[in-house]
C-alpha cells in the first residue's frame, strides 16, 4: 500500500483537486475505489500469521464500511488518525457477508474544504411514529403532557431542544425549573446540544443524537411517573435533563466525535455535578438537600461503581433515572445494529452483545419487522404490505390493474454524484523532508 508524502515543492500553494463522491449506500462488491471518506475507528491487530493489519471504519452521511490495510502497516499507521479525511484508492471485497474496503493506497486531506455534514453518518430513520401514551391524549389540560415526538433523523437537534425546553418549562418546583434553564440559557451547553453526538459509537452516535436521547429519557420520565406516583415527577424529569447534559463538553461534534481533554480528564458526571454546585450557587434560596438530591441522580445513573458512576443509586428517582436511560441507549444501539445489518431475519453476531438479533417480522397480527427492510422487494417487507392489506381490496385493485392500458413507466431521474473539492494535507505541511511515495 502506498501512503502519500509531501513532495520537495509542498511549501508551494496548492490548488483545489476535484474527485467524485462515491456514497457508503453506493458500494457494491468488487468494485475499484478512488473517493473521500472520513476514518471512524481505526485499530491495528495482528492476523493469524502474526503479520499486523490495520482495520477501521470508513464513513460518510449514508453510514459506514469496514476498511483494511495489510500492506505497509507502519507508514499507514503513523499517515492518519481516526476523525481524518482521506482519499483512497483500493477495491470492494466481501468478508463474512459484509462489504469490506482493501486500501491500496491513501492520502490524508486538508478538511477545510469539505463539508463536515457530507461525511457524518444521519441518524436512522424511524421504522414507525411512536403513538402517544394514553395519559397524554385522556388528560391534555395536565401541565404534564408530553408533546409528540418528532421524527428521528439527521438535522433535528434543534427540533429535540426546542421540545426539551417545553418540557422543561412545565416542571411544577421553582428552584428545580430555574436550574434547568440555567443549564439550557447557558450558550456553552444550549447551542452545542443541537449537534452534539450522544456518544462516539455505541448509541445516538451521531450529530443531534445527544438531544434525541435527552428527549427520549425526558418522555419516559413523564410515562414511568404516571405508573409509579409514588416518584416526584419534576425529579425524575430533572434528571433525565441532566444526567448526560455535560456530554456537549466530553465529545466534541466535530472531527470523528473525539473526546476532548475535559472529557478524557475529568467525564461528564463530574463535570455536570461541578455545574450544579455552580449554578444552584447562584440561584437564590435554592435549597441544599434539593441540590444533594439531582447530584445524586446525576452521579448514580451509570448504575454501578464499575459501569463507571461515583455512587449507586439509593432514592427511587435515582434507580428510574438510571433505568430509563439504559433502556433508551439500549433499544437505539439494537435499532441501529439492525438498520446496518443486511440479513433479513437474524443480525450477524452483534460484538458489543455477544449475541444474534432477531430483526424479522414479529408472528403476530401486526406482522412487523422493528427496522423496514433494507432493500425493496424485501421478502418480509412483501409479506407485511400483504397482510396489512384487506384481501378484498387487494383482489379489486388487481382487476384494475388488468383491465387498465399498462403505461410505460417514466425515465428515472439519475442524480449525478457531487464531487469534493480538497487539499491534499502534505501541501500545508511545508515539510521539506518528503520524498514521493511509500511503500
Amino acid at each position: 500500500m502506498d501512503v502519500a508524502t509531501p513532495s520537495p515543492d509542498s511549501n508551494a500553494p496548492a490548488s483545489d483537486e476535484q474527485i467524485r463522491k462515491v456514497y457508503v449506500h453506493a458500494l457494491k462488491e468488487k468494485e475499484p475505489l478512488h473517493t473521500v471518506f472520513r476514518v471512524g475507528k481505526k485499530a491495528r491487530h495482528a492476523g493469524r500469521s502474526g503479520k499486523g493489519f490495520i482495520a477501521l471504519t470508513l464513513q460518510d452521511r449514508t453510514g459506514e464500511v469496514d476498511a483494511r490495510i495489510f500492506e505497509n502497516v507502519e507508514a499507514a499507521e503513523a499517515a492518519f488518525a481516526e476523525g481524518d479525511f482521506l482519499l483512497v484508492q483500493g477495491h470492494t471485497i466481501t468478508w463474512q457477508k459484509k462489504l469490506q474496503v482493501v486500501i491500496d493506497r491513501l492520502e490524508k486531506l486538508d478538511p477545510t474544504p469539505l463539508d463536515p455534514a457530507e461525511f457524518t453518518p444521519a441518524a436512522p430513520a424511524p421504522s414507525s411514529e411512536p403513538a402517544a401514551p394514553a395519559s397524554e391524549a385522556a388528560a391534555p389540560e395536565r401541565h404534564e403532557k408530553v408533546e409528540k415526538e418528532p421524527a428521528r433523523g439527521g438535522g433535528q437537534g434543534a427540533q429535540h431542544v426546542q421540545h426539551i425546553r417545553e418540557i422543561a418549562g412545565r416542571v411544577h418546583d421553582t428552584h428545580v425549573r430555574a436550574l434547568l434553564f440555567a443549564f439550557l440559557d447557558d450558550p456553552s451547553i444550549g447551542e452545542p446540544l443541537k449537534v452534539a453526538p450522544a456518544a462516539k459509537g455505541i448509541h445516538h452516535a451521531y450529530r443531534g443524537g445527544l438531544a434525541e436521547h435527552v428527549h427520549s429519557v425526558m418522555r419516559l420520565a413523564h410515562r414511568m411517573a404516571d405508573h409509579y406516583p409514588q416518584a416526584d415527577r419534576d425529579l425524575l424529569v430533572a434528571g433525565a435533563l441532566l444526567h448526560d447534559i455535560l456530554k456537549v463538553r466530553e465529545i466534541s461534534s466535530e472531527k470523528g466525535f473525539e473526546y476532548t481533554d475535559e472529557g478524557r480528564l475529568v467525564g461528564h458526571i463530574t463535570m455536570t455535578a461541578q455545574a450544579i454546585r455552580e449554578k444552584a450557587s447562584r440561584l437564590e434560596g435554592f435549597p441544599a438537600l434539593l441540590e444533594q438530591h439531582l447530584t445524586h441522580i446525576v452521579i448514580s445513573h451509570h448504575g454501578q461503581l464499575e459501569w463507571g458512576s461515583p455512587k449507586v443509586p439509593m432514592t427511587l428517582e435515582a434507580m428510574l433515572v438510571h433505568m430509563i436511560d439504559s433502556i433508551d441507549s439500549r433499544v437505539a444501539s439494537w435499532l441501529e445494529i439492525m438498520q446496518k445489518d443486511g440479513n433479513e431475519r437474524w443480525t450477524e453476531n452483534a460484538r458489543l452483545y455477544d449475541r444474534h438479533l432477531w430483526k424479522g417480522p414479529v408472528p403476530t397480527s401486526r406482522g412487523r419487522a422493528p427496522v423496514p427492510p433494507r432493500h425493496k422487494g424485501h421478502k418480509d417487507g412483501h409479506k407485511e404490505q400483504h397482510k396489512e392489506q384487506p384481501r378484498r381490496e387487494a383482489r379489486e385493485q388487481h382487476r384494475e390493474r388488468k383491465q387498465e392500458p399498462r403505461k410505460p413507466a417514466p425515465a428515472p431521474k439519475v442524480e449525478e454524484a457531487p464531487k469534493f473539492s480538497f487539499k491534499p494535507f502534505a501541501a500545508l505541511t511545508g515539510d521539506q523532508d518528503g520524498g514521493t511515495q511509500q511503500g
